[in-house]
């Protein structure tokens, strides 16, 4: 009973006043210069890959894209041919 939130006698547990509305925190106003700080700073801990990196991944994402068109290619000809095949026009 004392899980549901009764007393153990069964009676009900005296209710609570609502808590009063929290106000929002205040908000900093808008500083361009500390922003770009910010910016800077965030971007100095960044891991930038290095120029062979950056080939193999160029690589590796053009090589994907090429399979990728002659995939589709191939399947929207086989479709165009099934269905011109199976309306016979």
């Amino acid at each position: 009973m004392q899980r549901q939130g009764q007393d153990p006698d069964g009676d009900a547990p005296p209710k609570r006043a609502a808590p009063a509305p929290r106000r929002p925190p205040k908000r900093e106003p808008f500083r361009p210069g500390q922003f770009l700080r910010e910016v800077r700073s965030e971007l100095r801990q960044v891991a930038w890959p290095n120029r062979s990196e950056v080939i193999n991944y160029t690589t590796v994402t053009l090589v994907t894209l090429v399979i990728l068109m002659i995939l589709i290619f191939i399947l929207n000809y086989a479709f165009a041919k099934g269905v011109l095949w199976l309306f016979k026009t």
